[in-house]
């Protein structure tokens, strides 16, 4: 029986196979875009294009700035006007509330769970009407410039699992972040920085050096790994490790970073690991801001 060995090939290819190779082709057109010096959504300015057909209209926003405020004070204290809660207190919370909820382990020797209203006074301000606490005197002036959403809710009882929720939508870590979601749908307007940046507050601990919040709440998860958020600090080096060693200079820099590239695509041809185009993209952008990054920290 006469068979044909291009499709006996094809038959016998496994589902790994399979998936290996359309990575790779897949990672070449890839690498052909990122290598371009202006991809299919790159603007004119030399940025780098994110999805295509995003966003669905003209932005009038070129940046948006997101502030996580890490131990600010509960809603109930600012924004959400719970009235009713004065006739609950020191109630007890009903089990139809609860639910069975489990307890935080901060909670778990009580013997009751008494109700209690917010202590401070509120009143509604702007053309809203939109109810502010008197801790914030000067939001409540520009409160209706401000959308306050209150149909967000989790089922996360303790700080950690509930801030990993806010940023990924899960409260299980490993999901990409807000600002990596938007770096991989919209792009960068500048090819020579990050599309998301972040600048990490320091911590009011007696230990010093001790960060705020986890570094994996600005992590890219399953996206590539050029979407995750890069950390900019105060003091002499904003971002680690983008200076040259002593004696090393732009020129050796730059054949350093030619000679790795070679050798991360002959890796690649190997695995086709989309992580390693990653990697080089990384190295690529990370030379660009040698040069980008000290003068956008020249305040």
């Amino acid at each position: 029986m006469k068979t044909d060995p291009i499709q006996d090939s094809i038959l016998a290819e496994t589902r790994r196979q399979f998936f290996a190779r359309g990575a790779r082709g897949l990672g070449a057109a890839a690498l052909a875009t990122l290598l371009s010096e202006t991809g299919r959504g790159a603007t004119a300015a030399g940025g780098e294009g994110g999805l295509p057909g995003l966003p669905h209209f003209a932005p009038t926003a070129k940046r948006a700035i997101y502030l996580h405020m890490v131990g600010a004070p509960p809603q109930m204290d600012l924004f959400d006007y719970k009235p009713a809660m004065k006739d609950w207190y020191d109630k007890d919370l009903p089990d139809s509330i609860r639910r069975g909820q489990r307890l935080t382990t901060m909670t778990s020797g009580q013997s009751r769970f008494p109700i209690a209203p917010s202590i401070f006074r509120f009143a509604q301000h702007g053309q809203s009407g939109a109810w502010v606490s008197e801790l914030l005197p000067w939001t409540a002036k520009v409160v209706d410039k401000m959308a306050i959403i209150r149909s967000m809710n989790t089922e996360a009882i303790n700080h950690e699992p509930a801030i990993t929720f806010i940023q990924t939508g899960q409260q299980i870590a490993g999901r990409p972040c807000i600002g990596s979601w938007l770096a991989y749908g919209l792009g960068s307007p500048n090819r020579d920085l990050p599309a998301f940046v972040v600048l990490n507050a320091s911590h009011s601990h007696p230990r010093a050096g001790v960060q705020a919040i986890s570094a994996k709440l600005w992590s890219s998860g399953f996206l590539s790994a050029k979407y995750a958020g890069v950390a900019l600090r105060s003091g002499r080096d904003p971002v680690l490790y983008l200076q040259n060693p002593d004696g090393v200079t732009t020129e050796v820099r730059r054949r350093m970073l030619d000679a790795l590239a070679e050798l991360n695509e002959i890796q690649h041809e190997k695995t086709g690991d989309p992580e390693t185009r990653a990697r080089i993209a990384q190295f690529e952008m990370a030379f660009r801001m040698q040069a980008s990054v000290p003068e956008l920290t020249d305040l």
